[in-house]
């Protein structure tokens, strides 16, 4: 058992609970204050050459967030120095595609109408073409990454209790046949159209169809990479009226439909 990184974790939980509480009190203050995530950090701190390139991805609605989630950021660089970091705003994920990949991925990607299922398919993409590690915008590394992820590592997954794969935490070499095969998987979930809900369709589910969780190598998320801590739904989504994609696809399909042929 990783006492050490279990224990570490829990102090980290506590200190980003504590600045939790208190963001309520200063976006009460100051309601409109935003601050702004970087398209692109360097590193800050040389470190070598690994299968897996030392880079942080994250994507969002928007650049401009809320205290919680600029500190969760901030948190993310300092405890894995060695990472540079790169973001994507909706806009950007899109240009990104349509510059990297076929137009037949990028027609498929463009009909998911959910931004969350979006952004699970460019984490697949962005993986394969450049490689690092894609974390959620409210996930934080409870130890150095430059320690989680070896140097023989071509790949990473985190799993849950039970055995679960989840995609909230991803470290990949690019061009990962594995990372072809779950691309593979999403494209034929959205062009068939038969799954309901962004989980299956486009998330976690998709890992769990396509990956043997005994076969890839793995990390229990306790000793890796926690979610929540520092922010939260509310503060996540306080600018996006239609919340949280397990409230907005209630309201709107997952896949816009196609025209039928003439």
């Amino acid at each position: 058992m990783k006492a050490h990184i279990l224990l570490t974790s829990r102090l980290i939980k506590l200190f980003a609970n504590i600045t939790k509480v208190l963001c309520y009190g200063f976006h009460a203050l100051f309601p409109d204050q935003r601050f702004t995530l970087p398209e692109r950090a360097g590193a800050l701190l040389k470190g070598k050459d690994r299968p897996i390139p030392r880079i942080i991805w994250q994507t969002n609605f928007t650049n401009k967030v809320t205290l919680p989630v600029y500190l969760n950021y901030l948190f993310n660089r300092l405890i894995s120095p060695t990472f540079e970091y790169r973001f994507m705003i909706t806009e950007a994920r899109a240009d990104f595609i349509r510059a990297n990949y076929p137009e037949e991925i990028f027609e498929q990607y463009s009909r998911l109408q959910i931004g969350a299922a979006q952004a699970d398919f460019w984490r697949l993409l962005v993986l394969q073409k450049h490689g690092g590690v894609y974390l959620d915008i409210d996930a934080h590394a409870v130890w150095p990454l430059g320690f989680i992820i070896k140097p023989d590592h071509q790949e990473l997954y985190i799993i849950r209790k039970g055995d679960e794969l989840t995609n909230y935490f991803i470290a990949s070499r690019p061009d990962n046949p594995n990372m072809e095969r779950l691309i593979a998987r999403v494209l034929q979930n959205i062009r068939e159209n038969t799954i309901e809900g962004v989980y299956n369709l486009t998330g976690p589910g998709v890992f769990n169809q396509v990956l043997d969780h005994r076969q890839v190598p793995t990390t229990f998320y306790r000793y890796t990479c926690s979610q929540g801590s520092f922010t939260n739904e509310y503060f996540q989504y306080i600018d996006k009226p239609q919340g949280k994609w397990t409230k907005e696809q209630h309201k709107v399909s997952v896949v816009r439909q196609e025209p039928p042929q003439q």
